[in-house]
């Protein structure tokens, strides 16, 4: 069975996503403890997202003294939760097997290089093949669901992701704190990005909560619209 998937993200009040410059004191606080609510078993990001939160700058080359098979590798199958990288070439340097207290598991192609994957085994870090050079969410989704027992997922960033699942038909609910400023910087990101020549049509929702929390701040629940 397909796990629960919300999407959940901090915006200015004109749609931008990126918040470095943003001047907001407990912002960052107030957004784990909503994403907390939701009792995911796994929070997904892009590669971006996951490059600053593995603070790794490389990995070491040479590691692979034979062709690595394209099979899912699997280190730990009980965690209380998981961190889903989205990374298909294999970019991100891992130092360790965790992220904020979550077993690492890298979504990649299976165009990434051999050393990308003996060093992921090295460090005990899991991952999954989710397809030939790009990444189809919804063989990835069945994956995690099947091998792991995934129940419930938050997609937490960054844009290009969050627009992919919204744009798979992947997303259950969307999440959004709508905070207190306007960031008007042209090249920044909105909260969902899909490319021009990949669009297909707008993803419909229908609003289930709206709560005014601290900091003149504006918590948003939107569910799938099933009509």
């Amino acid at each position: 069975m397909k796990p629960h998937i919300v999407c959940h993200m901090m915006s200015s009040l004109d749609g931008r996503s990126l918040t470095d410059g943003w001047n907001l004191d407990g912002s960052s606080d107030l957004y784990e403890s909503t994403a907390a609510t939701f009792a995911a078993d796994g929070w997904i990001c892009g590669r971006v997202t996951m490059q600053e939160v593995s603070h790794g700058t490389d990995y070491p080359k040479g590691l692979a003294s034979a062709p690595v098979p394209r099979t899912d590798h699997f280190v730990e199958r009980h965690a209380s939760q998981y961190a889903i990288s989205i990374d298909p070439q294999g970019r991100v340097a891992w130092k360790t097997n965790t992220a904020l207290e979550s077993h690492v598991i890298e979504v990649v192609s299976e165009s990434v290089s051999d050393d990308f994957l003996a060093y992921l085994q090295s460090i005990g870090v899991s991952y999954v093949f989710g397809g030939k050079s790009e990444i189809d969410l919804s063989i990835v989704i069945d994956k995690l669901a099947r091998e792991l027992d995934i129940k419930r997922l938050i997609v937490e960033g960054g844009s290009h992701v969050s627009g992919a699942f919204a744009h798979a038909g992947l997303l259950d609910e969307v999440s959004v704190l709508i905070m207190p400023l306007i960031d008007a910087r042209t090249d920044h990101p909105g909260s969902f990005e899909v490319a021009m020549d990949e669009w297909k049509k707008p993803v419909y929702l229908k609003l289930d909560s709206v709560e005014e929390i601290e900091g003149d701040v504006v918590w948003l629940r939107y569910k799938r619209n099933q009509a």
